[in-house]
């Protein structure tokens, strides 16, 4: 057998992960339910994916910036407001947003309907801050934007001060 067919050899347990409706780690932060559909122990940890369903009148994060990830937001339902630097975008079902690192940018629902839109994180680096803001909420502490800053600055993140 030569080398090359090793490697073409279907694996006898695919690495394959399969995450179901309903399935997948809930995160709630506030307003703003989060389903992570992968947080990169899948995929050597390039790519983390959620889902988020963002309540009517929801506002997201104060602006920042990555230095290390890119950041992807495809719209499903509804419309997202984002904010990069000083231009608004409103993105409605279908509209899919790329951030790449060093980009200033937020996002919010100003709409009375909520939205759903999928994210992207390459690598999968910020899956870890919404856990660390969830954790913030459920030990009884307000999601103040200092600890949204503060979470946010261990995952190589930095909130865009010039832009407030």
């Amino acid at each position: 057998m030569t080398e090359e067919t090793k490697t073409s050899e279907p694996q006898a347990d695919p690495a394959v992960s399969v995450v179901g409706p309903g399935d997948g780690e809930t995160i709630v932060l506030g307003t703003t339910r989060m389903r992570v559909l992968e947080d990169g122990s899948h995929t050597g940890h390039r790519l983390a994916i959620t889902e988020s369903v963002l309540a009517p009148h929801t506002q997201g994060p104060p602006q920042h910036r990555h230095c290390q990830h890119d950041e992807g937001f495809y719209v499903l339902s509804g419309t997202v407001r984002f904010t990069v630097g000083d231009e608004d975008y409103d993105a409605t079902a279908g509209t899919l947003v790329m951030v790449p690192p060093g980009t200033p940018h937020t996002f919010a629902n100003l709409t009375d309907q909520p939205a759903v839109m999928l994210s992207t994180f390459t690598p999968d680096l910020y899956v870890q801050y919404f856990r660390d803001l969830q954790e913030v909420l459920a030990g009884g502490r307000p999601l103040t934007p200092q600890a949204n800053i503060d979470a946010m600055s261990r995952y190589a993140t930095q909130p865009a001060t010039d832009l407030a």
